[in-house]
Order: C-alpha cells, then sequence, then structure tokens
C-alpha cells in the first residue's frame, strides 16, 4: 500500500502491480495520450510515460443503486467505446446515469459526478415531481424542456439525465367532515376529470388520502362545521356561483345553513363563515321586537319590526336584529299599570290610535306592547299615610296639587312634580335637629340626605312653638302651633327667622322655622358709661315668653311673626334702657345698686315707686320677667385698677377679722382641752391603782394554790394511774377469758358440724353404694334372665354339657385326674374349671382356691 500511495502522488516508480479490479491513467508524454490499464497486471512504466492516476479500485454499483458520470465514453450500436487516435472519445459536457453492473473503471477524462447512491423508493400515496430538463421521448410519451410531471408510489424511480426531482410530493390525509382546498397552478386537469384553470380554486371531499396533480397546490384544510338544533351557520357569498344545492347565489347575498339541511357543513371556496348564530329561545314569559326582518322569499324588509311572543325558538335571519334584547312580558299588579304611547297609526281593538296618543293600562293583567305602541313608563301606586303626600301636575292644565293620605297612581296626563325650596330652608329641613332640644348647635350645618323633592313637604312643630307658612297663590299667611305636623301645598312656603346670637348680640346668628314660645332666657354683653365716665361692660340675662291669649286668633298669632327678629329687637331696647339709667349716676352710686338702677331703668315703677314685674312689648307680645346681672367689669384700664385695689382692700380687712376670729376661737378649744387633760389624768391614777390591789391580791392567791396543790396533785395522780391499772387488768383478764369461750365454742361449733357434715357424707355414700348395688343387682338379674330366655333352656343345657363333656373327653383322651381342694367358704365354679384348665380367655372368679393336679401314673409309680 505504501508503494501504491507513492504511485499516486508520483509515479516515479517503474513497476507498478495492479490489483484485480484496479486500473491505474498512465500519459504518454510523447503523444499526449492518456491510456486505461486495468488489473490484474504488473505494468512497467516506461521513461516517456507517468503515471498521472492509480492505481484506483474500480467502481462497483450494487443492486438497487446508481452513480451519475460526467463526460461519459463514446460508444457504438454494440455498446463498444469508441477510441480516436488510441485514447477513448469522451462526451463532453453530458452525463451518462449506470446502474447495477460489473465493477467499471472510468477512463481518463470520465468524473464521478454523483457517488453511488441508492435508487429512490417511492411510498404508497406519495409522489416524486419532475421535470425536464431537454426534449426527449420516453416510449409512447413525448416530454419537452420544463414539463413537470408526477412519478406516484409505489415504485422505484429510475433517474435519467433529461430529468430533474423538483420535490417529494406527498398525499393529504381527508379525515371524516374535512375537505381540502386546492388551487390550479396552471390550467390542468384534475383527477375527476375536469378542465381547471391558472388560480381556480375547489374543494376535495372525499375522505382518505389525496395526492395533489403536478399543477395542483393544496392551499388549506377545512374543518367541516357541526350544526346542532341551537346553532347555524351564517354564510355571505364571495362570488356569484351555484352551490350544492343547485340555488344561485349572488355576490355579497347572505344566508344561513341550518340542521333542518345538513348536520355538517363545509364552506365551499366561494362561500365566507361570517359567524356562528345561536338559536334565539323566547319562554312563554317573554317576547322580542325584530328589525328588518326577513320575509317567506328570504328578502329583508326594511325599516320593519316583527313581534314574536313565546313559547317558541327562532334563529335570526342575515341583517335581522333584536331591538332590545328578549324582554320580559310586562305582568302587572293590582296597583301597577304601562304608560303607552303610539308611534304608528293602528286600531287598538275598537279604539283607533293616532301617532302621539298617549294611555295607560292598569293591572291587574298581562301586556305585550305591538310593535307600533311604546312603553313610556311603568307606573307603580304610590302608598300615602295621613301625614304622607305627593306633588302632582296635570300636563294638560298645568295645575299642580297635593295628594295625600290615600295609595294614588299617576294617571296618563299626570306627572310627578318637585317643589322647590330656598337651599336655607332646605338646609334647616335637613338637619333634622329638633329646635328646642338642639338649640346649642343650631347653627350648625345638617348632614341629612337630601329631601325627594316630589314628596308633600312636612315639619314636626315642636311643643310651644309656631310656624308661619304663607301661601303665595292665596296671598294668605297661617301660623300652627305645636305640637302639631305641617304639610305645605304646592304654592306655600316657610317663614324662615333670622334671629340675633352670640355675647354681644349679632344678627343673623340663629336661623330657624319655628319659633319657640318660652319660657326662655338670652343673654347680652351692654357697655355703659357712668356720669363719672368710667365706663363698664354688664352681662345681662332675660328671662322671656310670648302672651298667647287665644291660638285660635289669627291676628294675634301673626302679631308673633310681625317682627324677623325679636331677640335683636328687645336686646337693642333693653340695652338702651340701661344705657340712659347708668349715665346718670356715679361709679360709686352704679357699683353699689347695679341690680336696682338696672331693673328700674327697664322695667320701670308704679304708681307706688316699686319697680314692675314685667317689660311688655306690644309689637310681638314678648314679654321679659326678669334681668339677671351675671357680671360687671371695667373697660377703662384705671377705672379697673382702683377697682381692683378697692376689692383688695375690702379683702384684706375681711381675712384679717377673720384671722383675729379664728385666733380668739383657738384659744379658747386650747384651753378648754387642757382642763379635760387634767381631770383624765387624775381619774386614770385612780384606776391605775385599782387596779395594781386586785394584782396583788390575785398573786397571794395563786402562790398559796402553788404550794398546797403540788403534793396533793401528785397524790390524786398516782391514785388515779393505779386505779387506772387495776381496772385495766380486771377488763384485760375478761376480755381473756370471753377470748378463750369464744375459741372454746367455736372449735367445738366446727367440729360438731364436722362430724355431721361427715356422718351425713358417710351415710348419703352407702346409701348411694346401696343404691347402686341393688339398682346393678337388678340389671345383672334382668340381663341374666334376659340371656337366658334369649338363649333358651335346650340351648343352656347343650351348653353346660358340651363343656363337661369336652373336658371329660379330653381329660381321658390325657389320662389326667385331676382333685380340687377349697376352704368351704368360697363357691367353685364347676362350669368354667376345666375351661381353666386348657387356658381359656374368661379369669376364675373363685376366691382363695388352690389347685393341685393329680400325680399322674408315672408319678404315682
Amino acid at each position: 500500500m505504501s508503494q501504491d500511495r507513492s504511485h499516486r502522488r508520483g509515479g516515479e516508480d517503474a513497476l507498478y502491480r495492479i490489483a484485480p479490479h484496479h486500473y491505474i491513467h498512465v500519459l504518454d508524454q510523447n503523444t499526449n495520450i492518456t491510456t486505461l490499464h486495468i488489473g490484474p497486471k504488473t505494468y512497467i512504466r516506461q521513461d516517456n510515460e507517468r503515471v498521472v492516476f492509480g492505481p484506483e479500485r474500480m467502481i462497483t454499483i450494487p443492486p438497487r443503486h446508481y452513480c451519475v458520470i460526467e463526460n461519459p465514453v463514446a460508444r457504438n450500436d454494440d455498446s463498444e467505446v469508441i477510441m480516436d487516435n488510441g485514447q477513448a472519445k469522451l462526451l463532453h459536457a453530458d452525463q451518462e446515469i449506470r446502474h447495477a453492473q460489473d465493477p467499471f473503471p472510468l477512463y481518463p477524462g470520465e468524473v464521478v459526478h454523483t457517488k453511488v447512491s441508492p435508487l429512490k423508493v417511492v411510498e404508497a400515496n406519495s409522489a416524486l415531481r419532475l421535470k425536464a430538463l431537454l426534449d426527449f421521448e420516453s416510449g409512447p410519451e413525448k416530454r419537452t424542456a420544463g414539463d413537470e410531471w408526477l412519478f406516484e408510489g409505489p415504485g422505484t424511480y429510475l433517474p435519467r439525465k433529461e430529468v430533474s426531482i423538483v420535490e417529494p410530493v406527498k398525499s393529504t390525509i381527508i379525515k371524516p367532515n374535512q375537505a381540502i382546498k386546492l388551487q390550479a397552478r396552471k390550467e390542468c386537469v384534475d383527477r375527476d376529470g375536469k378542465q381547471r384553470v391558472t388560480g381556480e380554486e375547489w374543494l376535495v371531499e372525499r375522505v382518505g388520502a389525496y395526492l395533489p396533480g403536478v399543477y395542483e397546490e393544496v392551499v388549506d384544510i377545512v374543518n367541516a362545521y357541526v350544526l346542532t338544533e341551537k346553532v347555524a351557520l351564517h354564510m355571505r357569498c364571495l362570488k356569484s356561483f351555484t352551490d350544492r344545492s343547485n340555488q344561485s347565489r349572488k355576490n355579497g347575498e347572505e344566508w344561513l345553513i341550518k340542521m333542518s339541511d345538513t348536520e355538517t357543513y363545509i364552506p365551499d371556496v366561494y362561500e365566507e363563515v361570517v359567524g356562528v348564530v345561536n338559536i334565539t329561545s323566547l319562554s312563554n314569559r317573554q317576547y322580542c321586537v325584530i328589525l328588518n326582518p326577513v320575509d317567506e322569499n328570504g328578502k329583508p324588509q326594511l325599516s320593519k319590526k316583527k313581534l314574536v311572543r313565546g313559547e317558541c325558538s327562532f334563529f335570526l335571519m342575515p341583517g335581522e336584529t333584536l331591538e332590545k334584547g328578549i324582554q320580559a312580558i310586562y305582568v302587572l299588579g293590582e296597583h301597577q299599570g304601562l304608560i303607552l304611547k303610539a308611534i304608528e297609526k293602528f286600531d287598538d281593538g275598537p279604539t283607533k290610535r293616532s301617532p302621539g296618543d298617549k294611555w295607560m293600562i292598569r293591572g291587574p293583567t298581562e301586556y305585550v306592547p305591538p310593535v307600533e305602541v311604546e312603553v313610556v313608563t311603568e307606573r307603580l301606586a304610590i302608598p300615602l299615610d295621613e301625614n304622607e303626600g305627593i306633588y302632582v301636575r296635570d300636563v294638560k292644565t298645568g295645575k299642580v296639587r297635593a295628594i295625600t293620605g290615600e295609595t294614588y297612581m299617576l294617571k296618563s296626563d299626570e306627572e310627578l312634580w318637585n317643589k322647590e325650596l330656598s337651599p336655607s330652608v332646605e338646609e334647616l329641613l335637613a338637619s333634622g335637629k329638633d329646635p328646642l332640644a338642639d338649640r346649642g348647635t343650631r347653627g350648625g350645618s345638617g348632614g341629612g340626605k337630601p329631601r325627594d323633592k316630589t314628596r308633600v313637604v312636612t315639619y314636626r312643630v315642636p311643643h310651644n312653638a309656631a310656624v308661619q307658612i304663607y301661601d303665595y297663590k292665596d296671598k294668605k299667611a297661617r301660623v300652627i302651633f305645636g305640637p302639631d305636623l305641617v304639610m305645605l301645598g304646592p304654592d306655600e312656603q316657610f317663614t324662615k327667622l333670622a334671629l340675633s346670637g352670640g355675647k354681644p348680640k349679632k344678627p343673623n346668628v340663629i336661623k330657624s322655622l319655628c319659633l319657640l314660645l318660652g319660657p326662655d332666657f338670652c343673654t347680652d354683653i351692654v357697655v355703659v358709661e357712668t356720669s363719672d365716665h368710667a365706663r363698664l361692660s354688664l352681662q345681662l340675662s332675660y328671662n322671656w315668653h310670648f302672651e298667647i291669649p287665644d291660638k285660635n286668633d289669627e291676628k294675634a298669632a301673626a302679631k308673633l311673626f310681625s317682627i324677623p327678629d325679636f331677640v335683636g329687637d328687645a336686646c337693642k331696647a333693653i340695652a338702651s334702657r340701661v344705657r340712659g339709667a347708668v349715665a346718670g349716676v356715679p361709679f360709686d352710686e352704679f357699683h353699689k345698686n347695679s341690680a336696682k338702677i338696672i331693673r328700674c331703668s327697664v322695667f320701670g315703677l308704679d304708681e307706688n315707686m316699686k319697680v314692675k314685674d314685667q317689660f311688655y312689648f306690644n309689637q310681638n307680645n314678648l314679654i321679659i320677667t326678669s334681668i339677671d346681672i351675671q357680671s360687671v367689669e371695667p373697660v377703662d384700664q384705671r377705672t379697673r385698677e382702683s377697682l381692683q385695689k378697692s376689692v383688695q382692700l375690702a379683702i384684706e380687712i375681711t381675712t384679717n377679722s377673720q384671722e383675729a376670729a379664728a385666733k380668739h376661737e383657738a384659744e379658747r378649744l386650747e384651753q378648754e382641752a387642757k382642763g379635760r387633760l387634767e381631770r383624765q389624768k387624775i381619774s386614770d391614777e385612780a384606776e391605775a391603782e385599782k387596779s395594781r390591789r386586785e394584782l396583788l391580791e390575785l398573786q397571794a392567791n395563786s402562790a398559796a394554790v402553788e404550794s398546797t396543790g403540788q403534793a396533793k396533785a401528785e397524790a390524786q395522780s398516782r391514785a388515779e394511774a393505779a386505779k387506772i391499772e387495776g381496772e385495766a387488768a380486771v377488763d384485760q383478764a375478761k376480755l381473756k377469758a370471753e377470748a378463750l369461750k369464744i375459741e372454746a365454742e367455736s372449735e367445738l361449733n366446727r367440729l360438731s358440724n364436722a362430724r355431721a357434715a361427715e356422718n351425713r357424707y358417710i351415710s348419703e355414700q352407702n346409701e348411694l353404694e346401696v343404691a347402686k348395688a341393688k339398682q346393678m343387682s337388678a340389671i345383672e338379674v334382668e340381663k341374666f334372665k334376659n340371656m337366658v330366655q334369649a338363649i333358651g333352656a335346650d340351648t343352656l343345657k347343650a351348653m353346660a354339657n358340651a363343656g363337661p363333656e369336652t373336658q371329660a373327653k379330653l381329660l381321658q383322651g390325657l389320662g389326667i385326674r385331676s382333685t380340687l381342694i377349697t376352704d368351704g367358704t368360697s363357691p367353685i365354679n364347676l362350669f368354667q374349671t376345666a375351661q381353666g384348665l386348657i387356658g381359656g380367655n374368661f379369669p376364675p372368679s373363685a376366691k382363695k382356691v388352690k389347685r393341685y393336679d393329680a400325680p399322674s401314673d408315672s408319678d404315682s409309680d
């Protein structure tokens, strides 16, 4: 092999051993001709020759394989290589496909274009798309360059140099409820023999494997839509054609395919599935209105409506829509109604309705509005208590009225009316505060929920209060005294009160709808100036109330609201009187008699020069009953300091006097305490001496008792001990004797009981043995009797004679004589004696029996 490699590298060796199935190419450098040399042979290279290729193994093509040779040698009709000037002639730029054959070499110039490769095996349901590169004839068929065709399996494809493989083609599996969409790439005839033009599409629905033709292209796999009773297909035509049911479809036409038409549907190439339409089901309590319904010919009736009432199920046709979806039938109760409006002219039974007419139907009933009728609104009867109401306006006349204390349903020409109130009144009504109990927080804003403006405005007037209501239509006012409930009419409004408040009084601080009649109080701060120009700030509190002689008197009641701010007016009147009175007196006098001066200035004096009891306002019947001076403070700093000094001096004098009195009282109490202490000491010492004497007596008695009682106690204790020991010994002896007696008696009882039990046992045992013996003897007797009766007398006689006779014969035969010796007390069973001699099975029953064999004749001899 090393030599072969050297030949391949340079061809420098002169000797080449060419193995079988090998070859070399030798170039004659003189003639420039390359020759082929095939082994086995030994080749000697000449000087003018050079081995340009080899040694190389021949090409071996196994069965079902091939290879492609480029620039093959030319051959004649006998398949012999054509030689040209000693060199094989080549077909340049040509190819030759060689199949299974004997190993062959490559001539100089031949090149392996495709190595040895297995032939392509085309399986079933598959093919190879082939294309002709050159014009050629294959049997009766003529192929032109560019032609394409399929080599369908199963089979083995034998390649040709004029044909190239474009691509493998596999069949498409068409399952049930499936189809494939094909498109023609070129004018052709499909497998069903139909002529197809370029770009044409069609469906193949045949179940199984489908192998597309050479000019057919699989565009898509189309799955069938499964139709049920609740599902339909909305189809649209993309191009005018005739469908499978031989019905002509126009471009853009839409239709439905239901389960009644087919269970499964595969859309055609010129059909488009717009969507899946679900069935519309109506119960017997439902209805719907279809817009643009389709007539019996499938044509949509534009701008028309169709009423469908349940119970039914249907599919909406293309172009149809539900106006408001599926609606429930109007079920009206006894207190329900519907306001209806005609949108088209129609006959409602005997009544003719024109567009725009309105009417109402009342329950109890069921109602389904026809397509010409529009349901404006649903009315419910409004239940109203005696203290509740609503505002109702007649839309025809515009008149507004209040309905209270009944269940009322609005008519077709009536509507609820909103009663508007001023924002301040709305705020007071929404606050929900008690004008009497919540006076401290009446200025705060209310946090209640908003008022229903269609309801009659109600207001609860508290006790001892009044509310004024003004009717702007009748130009009248009415006053309601509490406790009562106010209900406003459509044209009535509350008279709002804006009272002064705070200290000093400020206007429009307190807002209220009701006027409290008192008694009540109010507090104000008034600044006055004395005659010596001392400015003082007085805080005054007034008690007031309104005097109402007759609540039924409208004029007297109206006087209560004649002054909008009675608090401010009264405080101003009182303040003016106080200022006038204080201005005429000096500070010292006012400081001493302030209460009298103020009361006289406000209430005045009667004929007897006494202060009156009240201050009466005739305009609104307000009465001031009393005035309380809560504080007096100087406004000027200098006056305030002098007043403070005088007050401090008075306080100091009062303090010193109280201190001296307290000191004197303390000294008096101290002397009294000392006297009581001395007396207590004397009495305590006397009691101590008495107790000491009693103690000494007790000590003497205890000493005497101690000296004489010890010996006596010892003697008594010894006597008691001896006595106790003797009594204990006596008791012990008695107990021992009783114990021995008890033991002896118990042992005697035990022995006697044991002997008695033993005697009873022995007697009972003897009785049982006697009874047993009697029963056994009776059994034996009965047994013997039965045996004798069973055997019979003759049998017994024979048996009795058979034994002795046999024994006698036996003894005679043996020549033996026997002798029996007995004590005479035991019976002898002569029947079984001989049997015992011969070794019988029964044992001898005789007691104390001795058997002596008689001496034989030889012995006697």
